[in-house]
């Protein structure tokens, strides 16, 4: 099984990038394409997810607003934020959906790790978190990475997205995946004082990747 590694440069433009990853997922549930995971960043924008609460949009106005077709509720999507689509075949792996939500969990958390950052997954909480605690023993919990997926034919598409240096300002026009506990926020790798190269973040994201999912080999971005 050929899993391909795609990043695409500058910022890339909601629709088409959906319409180019839905065409993509057909293609290898149709056995025509090998899988893909492809890495870009949007301009600033808020997608609604199949759970989402009208009242979680805060600001209707603030960037544009997509209906997506993945699971979960409000995103941001913006500039210094590394999304990364993952276009996977679960009929040969297993079709095991649970495992494959820990498996992305995982995927980022060995990321993080690679710069020294304890990512955690919490139980009823789909993404990857960090332990915010002050030293007043006032507990917090930040997310860092989130992850949205949807299936078709057994095929993956939409996936997770990382905070590595966003503008954390443009997630005040939603309520995130409708998490509204106060001791909940959202965090950055900047924000936590690690200032890496989205460059960087690309490299660990891949070993991070053939370490939880196999080997990868150099592909095209959809778009080209």
């Amino acid at each position: 099984m050929t899993t391909q590694w795609a990043i695409s440069e500058g910022l890339v433009a909601y629709p088409e990038a959906v319409a180019a990853m839905e065409s993509r997922a057909a293609a290898i549930a149709e056995g025509r394409a090998p899988e893909l995971i492809w890495l870009l960043e949007h301009p600033p924008l808020y997608t609604r997810g199949a759970s989402a609460q009208e009242g979680d949009l805060l600001d209707p106005a603030r960037f544009p607003v997509f209906d997506t077709q993945r699971g979960g509720q409000f995103t941001y999507h913006g500039p210094g934020q590394r999304v990364a689509y993952v276009m996977l075949d679960l009929t040969a792996r297993g079709r095991d959906v649970k495992q494959f939500v820990c498996s992305l969990e995982d995927w980022i958390i060995g990321t993080l790790a690679a710069f020294n950052v304890k990512g955690e997954r919490r139980k009823g909480r789909v993404g990857v978190w960090v332990d915010r605690t002050r030293p007043s023993g006032q507990l917090r919990e930040d997310k860092i990475a989130a992850i949205g997926v949807r299936l078709k034919r057994w095929v993956s598409y939409h996936g997770i997205s990382l905070n590595v240096e966003p503008d954390l300002t443009h997630f005040g026009g939603i309520t995130p995946c409708g998490v509204t506990d106060p001791g909940l926020g959202v965090t950055s790798m900047a924000d936590l004082g690690y200032l890496v190269s989205m460059h960087d973040v690309d490299v660990a994201l891949k070993a991070a990747f053939e370490e939880t999912f196999g080997a990868v080999e150099r592909g095209q971005s959809p778009l080209e």
